[in-house]
């Protein structure tokens, strides 16, 4: 057993099923690489390290060029993401106008540092290059909704805006609860 594989438990038979599919749409030749790694995490939002190990497998290749390769590019992720995914761009014009000050800020409220996802799954945070709003600088993308001109207090606000949403799904649920048991 290599160093990337790991004994299953049950909620992986669904990341194995989905890898084997993906992996059918490729032939084994070490070109691939990038492209499978990119389109196993389009599809499960991370790398397992299982995945790894099926890749090199798939490919011929050592499990240490299929990490080595997926740890080069900052693209790539190793750990589920959250439930909402926080992207905090850092290229020039958002620099300039306080893209570190927004991400502090980030990470202060979430508790997280880049490139961390918080315990219960909820949140995860990064730094992107340039997300290609420069007039809107600072930004932030935010499940994939782009926030501009972020300031330390619109990152207080977005939050605030995702607790009323849990607690308005709670309520959902404990209301169809309520319903179901009469």
């Amino acid at each position: 057993m290599t160093h990337l594989q790991r004994s299953f438990i049950p909620e992986d038979t669904e990341i194995k099923e989905d890898i084997a599919n993906i992996l059918k749409k490729y032939e084994s030749h070490r070109g691939n690489l990038i492209s499978i790694l990119q389109d196993v995490q389009s599809n499960l939002g991370y790398l397992p390290r299982y995945a790894l190990t099926e890749v090199a497998c798939f490919l011929g290749i050592p499990d240490s060029e299929v990490y080595s390769t997926a740890t080069f590019y900052n693209q790539f992720r190793f750990i589920p993401p959250g439930r909402h995914q926080i992207k905090v761009c850092l290229g020039t014009a958002c620099q300039i106008k306080g893209g570190s000050m927004i991400l502090q800020s980030w990470e202060r409220e979430l508790q997280l540092k880049e490139g961390q996802t918080s315990d219960d799954h909820e949140y995860s945070l990064e730094r992107v290059a340039c997300v290609g709003c420069c007039a809107l600088a600072p930004v932030a993308v935010v499940d994939e909704r782009v926030e501009g001109k972020v300031s330390p207090t619109r990152v207080k606000g977005i939050l605030l805006g995702f607790d009323l949403q849990r607690k308005r799904e709670h309520e959902k649920t404990s209301e169809k609860e309520s319903g179901d048991a009469t």
